[in-house]
């Protein structure tokens, strides 16, 4: 049986998941790239008599150096050389997909193209005749519709045949000014040896592009290529970059135009929805409504499931403390009492949290909330992209903060990555709906999620003073509106939960039997009494907050599960009062973010603005939650 590789590859929202869940099912594993913080997706399936291995690569438009997941691609595709990359391409977006094609195509190594969504594109009045655009190009193309398992046969069929035949791709050419330079420079550096293509490498070295200036070239060969790229630039009046980039997207705009064909045809019901979903009058009013459901439809699937978890598993607990005695009793209720918390108070709000998350990108909804949030996102020294990474973070702050790579200068990605660390993610959104939600009621949940958005746009926009210069305008892609893919959007979800679960378990699990251990021992009295002028004194909290809040650093719904074990219940009504319990979820919420994205903090900002940020949290959630506490009190709640 032969083993055969392939990469994935394509801009986002082309269905690039959709195929990679179709071709490997249930044999594929999350992880992340080896020392990244990017999501890695692999998986295996067998064809015939191949072993094939599938890496889906992240979803990028460009394979310059401007983010992490760009840089990603292009080493793998460059370093692991893969047999075979299928580009998955949108054919409703033939022309914008095409100018990542041909950069791939300059990187050499055999391909076929997936012509994702035709039956999308054919609503549209768009018709593509890929035979023609497969001899335009040289490379084999099928047409797939990925969310109905048509064309996958052919095309993981093309795919194994294009990698044992190891046909490298042909390259495209950009005009006689850009084919020049690219020719000299290649004889410039013929007596460089190098694994690489000399014709890329050229490409990149005209393009200025960073990580290859890095490469160790003489110092000879650099100020010969530079000579070469200012007599580009004297032609095109631009910088060399620019001038390829112009002329690739030149030939994207000739190819589509050859290869497509338009008929007119009447608006769909989705792009009657979409036009109102992206009205500057009428989008707002839908937007506000999608999210409320959201919200609505998370604390009343999270609360049930809640519910029905306690009264099943609750009996456990009750013939434990029966059972068990002295610090082995301390370990095993410990144990217990964790795995009960996960099930009866984590896994219920974000489940749901994730499948809802999914769906709003699996439709292209999220892309459209950004477009609206474009201008309330300048406020704050940010543009509407910046929503996305804000989305994120209510699912995970660490993807969140590396995300606001996408932000265009350092000035925005600071701002961004500040206010990201204080929107609550899925662990604060358990706090929230699992004690206030619950016990308190669910339109005092929502007001807390309104008080924290007035204080992060507050914050964010000083921030802006704070930083000199202008927000740059907003630039992003707007996919098609369309039917979320529940199969797609369920395995995500599924992965994701399965991720959480693996790395907060056994936190979940340790810190439950280490909190037992150290009530037993009388620790847990004595950090409190340590930390109760602050909780207690200032704040209203009850006396074993200082240990719960210490605890939260880990995890945030860590504060919550050891509460549990704490208390001995899941019933918070009768060990807190109600403004006990707003007081502690907005704290919670504001103050030191989770052990991991502060990790991210440093990673993003360095230790000495991570550090600020991190100590300026703590500090603002502490007087935040001693006014909060006071001005209620004043109200009488």
């Amino acid at each position: 049986m032969s083993k055969v590789t392939v990469a994935l590859a394509g801009n986002a929202n082309v269905g690039k998941s959709v195929i990679f869940n179709e071709m490997t099912g249930l044999h594929q594993h999350i992880g992340n790239w080896p020392g990244k913080t990017v999501e890695k997706a692999e998986g295996t399936l067998h064809f015939k008599e191949h072993e094939i291995d599938v890496i889906d690569l992240p979803g990028i438009y460009s394979l310059s150096t401007y983010s992490l997941e760009e840089v990603i691609s292009r080493e793998y595709i460059l370093d692991e050389k893969p047999d075979v990359v299928i580009n998955v391409v949108d054919a409703s977006v033939l022309e914008r997909n095409l100018y990542f094609t041909l950069q791939l195509m300059e990187l050499g190594r055999p391909m076929v193209i997936a012509l994702n969504h035709v039956d999308t594109a054919e609503k549209k009045g768009v018709k593509i005749d890929h035979k023609k655009l497969e001899k335009v190009l040289g490379i084999p193309v099928v047409p797939t519709v990925a969310v109905k398992s048509q064309g996958m046969t052919e095309l993981i069929e093309k795919a194994v045949n294009v990698a044992l035949s190891k046909k490298k791709t042909k390259h495209i050419s950009y005009g006689s000014e850009i084919e020049n330079a690219i020719s000299k420079v290649q004889k410039i550096l013929k007596p460089v040896s190098t694994s690489h293509s000399s014709r890329w490498l050229a490409i990149k070295l005209l393009e200025n592009d960073t990580e290859v200036m890095k490469l160790p070239f003489d110092k000879g060969v650099i100020s010969s290529v530079k000579k070469v790229a200012k007599t580009v630039e004297h032609l095109h009046k631009h910088s060399c970059s620019t001038a390829i980039a112009c002329e690739m997207y030149a030939r994207s705009a000739e190819m589509t135009k050859n290869v497509q064909s338009r008929t007119s045809k009447k608006k769909r019901l989705l792009e009657r929805i979409d036009d109102v979903s992206t009205d500057r009058i009428m989008g707002y009013p839908v937007m506000a409504a999608i999210l409320l459901l959201m919200f609505f439809g998370v604390f009343g699937f999270g609360n049930a499931l809640a519910v029905f978890i306690e009264d099943a598993l609750g009996v456990f607990t009750v013939q434990s403390e029966a059972l068990f005695t002295g610090i082995s009793g301390s370990i095993v209720l410990g144990l217990i009492e964790g795995v009960i918390a996960t099930l009866t108070v984590v896994i219920p709000y974000i489940l749901p949290f994730y499948l809802v998350l999914g769906l709003l990108e699996g439709s292209g909804y999220l892309a459209r909330i950004a477009f609206l949030m474009d201008n309330i996102m300048h406020k704050m020294g940010l543009h509407g992209k910046a929503f996305i990474p804000l989305m994120m973070g209510f699912g995970c702050n660490v993807p969140a903060c590396l995300s606001c790579r996408v932000m265009e200068t350092h000035r925005e990605r600071m701002i961004a990555v500040f206010v990201t660390t204080l929107i609550p993610c899925a662990a604060v959104t358990t706090v929230v709906l699992g004690l206030v939600g619950r016990f308190v009621g669910i339109w005092w949940a929502l007001g807390l999620y309104v008080i924290d958005a007035v204080i992060i746009f507050a914050l964010g926009r000083i921030a802006f003073k704070a930083f000199p210069g202008e927000p740059s305008g907003l630039i992003m892609e707007m996919p098609s509106l369309r039917m979320p893919h529940m199969k797609t959007i369920l395995r995500q979800t599924w992965f994701k939960l399965e991720g959480f679960v693996k790395i907060a378990f056994p936190i979940i699990i340790a810190g439950t039997v280490m909190i037992k251990v150290f009530d037993f021992l009388g620790a847990v009295d004595v950090i409190s009494g340590v930390l109760s002028p602050i909780t207690v004194g200032w704040l209203g909290l009850p006396v074993i907050s200082g240990v719960l809040l210490i605890f939260g650093i880990l995890r945030k719904e860590l504060t919550i599960v050891m509460l549990a074990a704490l208390m001995g219940t899941t019933n918070f009504a009768l060990v807190m009062t109600p403004v006990q319990m707003l007081v502690f979820a907005l704290v919670t919420m504001l103050y030191i973010p989770c052990a991991s994205t502060i990790a991210a903090l440093v990673k993003e900002t360095g230790w000495k603005r991570a550090t600020y940020m991190t100590v300026f949290e703590v500090l603002f959630a502490i007087l935040i939650g001693g006014i909060f506490f006071r001005i209620l009190l004043l109200l009488g709640i």
